[in-house]
């Protein structure tokens, strides 16, 4: 009886097993971040019995884009994905995503009023719902607070400030800062200047002021020998040329911290908010979409808002901004993050600035121009092109894109 009794309780788990509506989930989280989405997948599964979310690392944004477009040419793709902010207006524009308008209609006021507003309207495309917040983050300033203390430097508030103490900071066995050539770093540098990478009617703005200044300054800071010029294909070098104090500042995520704390710091280390030159410089936003792509049926849409809602509890997010460093998403989430945030002050850091923090451009061309942007920068600063050259170049060849 009793092995009988097994049989049939390993047949009901089958036939809810194959009842189930599978899923898939493409992310590129990995380190604890990636550990963190497995546990919640498999706290959902345990805990009902109608979807089944499989969680899959397909490498980091730029990797797993290349993965998914290949997968949305032969309709292999996934239900649930993670789209980098600027990819995920590019995927809205071609047709390639479910709308979430239905599903976002039913969600209870008590949920959507406790969103912070900033990232749960970043998920709106010409009014209608096409991503869920998941990862939000800003960048901010990592610096080495003892060679700031042996100088006897402050953190630096301003653009000319910052630049001055990167020139303290160099000596003959280290720079003062770590420049890593790459988009998101850069755009915070001119619109913490106030200016825009692209204008409010979609149209390219790489050749502004602003992004003439910011380039300028780390043009000159390279040429002083007081910046080490990386490019983002070797942005993981930068990091580690940091912890072993080759470079005193560097601009990143504060979802790098996670990643950075394998390493063992011989120094404490201290992070602050992106300088601004105006009361009305931002920072932008970072992070990524959930998104639903097409193909997907009503019942994996619906199984895709019920694993998102699980994510929003606010004990869930507590233990995914302790696992990723990422902001929290609900006022409700904050009170659980105070221990967290006491044992060290400098977490809440780039969640004090989400105050300041504007979306990343919505164009969707912006994943073609941004290649442009890439060029200019290591033209002006690894190759000594004017930088107004520089990026007047690029602006020219992001203007022909699409005519």
């Amino acid at each position: 009886m009793k092995q009988r009794g097994m049989w049939v309780s390993l047949l009901i788990l089958s036939g809810l097993a194959l009842g189930q509506v599978v899923v898939p989930f493409w992310h590129a989280m990995d380190g604890p971040a990636g550990k963190a989405i497995d546990a919640f997948a498999k706290a959902f599964n345990t805990g009902q019995h109608i979807y089944r979310v499989e969680p899959r690392y397909i490498g980091d944004y730029p990797t797993g884009e290349v993965q998914l477009v290949a997968a949305l040419r032969t309709g292999t793709q996934p239900v649930l994905y993670q789209a980098e902010l600027t990819f995920f207006p590019t995927l809205a524009a071609d047709g390639s995503l479910e709308s979430l308008d239905s599903e976002a209609a039913k969600l209870p006021k008590s949920l959507t009023s406790d969103l912070y507003s900033k990232p749960w309207a970043y998920g709106l495309i010409d009014g209608h719902r096409y991503g869920l917040p998941f990862n939000t983050s800003t960048p901010v300033l990592f610096y080495n607070v003892n060679a700031f203390a042996a100088k006897g430097l402050k953190v630096p508030g301003t653009w000319s400030a910052f630049a001055r103490n990167a020139r303290a900071l160099t000596t003959r066995v280290s720079t003062g800062f770590i420049e890593v050539l790459e988009p998101w770093t850069f755009e915070a540098m001119v619109t913490s200047r106030g200016g825009r990478l692209v204008t409010p009617g979609g149209k390219p703005n790489f050749d502004s002021p602003e992004a003439v200044a910011a380039l300028s300054m780390l043009q000159k800071l390279a040429q002083e020998k007081a910046a080490i010029p990386y490019t983002l294909a070797r942005a993981q070098f930068a990091q580690f040329d940091f912890v072993r104090t080759k470079g005193m500042m560097v601009f990143a995520s504060i979802a790098n911290w996670p990643a950075a704390e394998k390493y063992s710091f011989a120094f404490k280390l201290g992070v602050a908010p992106v300088p601004t030159s105006t009361p009305s410089g931002t920072v932008p936003m970072g992070g990524a979409e959930l998104v639903v792509l097409k193909g997907a049926t009503a019942q994996q849409r619906a199984g895709a808002m019920a694993f998102w809602r699980f994510l929003m509890r606010p004990e869930n997010i507590a233990k995914w901004v302790e696992a990723s460093y990422y902001m929290p998403l609900r006022k409700s989430a904050a009170p659980l993050l105070k221990p967290f945030y006491a044992e060290n002050p400098y977490r809440k850091i780039a969640f004090q600035q989400i105050e300041r923090a504007i979306p990343r451009p919505r164009t969707p061309l912006f994943t073609l121009w941004r290649p442009y942007l890439d060029q200019a920068l290591a033209q002006a600063v690894e190759g000594g092109m004017n930088p107004k050259k520089a990026l007047a170049i690029a602006q020219q060849k992001a203007l022909e894109v699409g005519r």
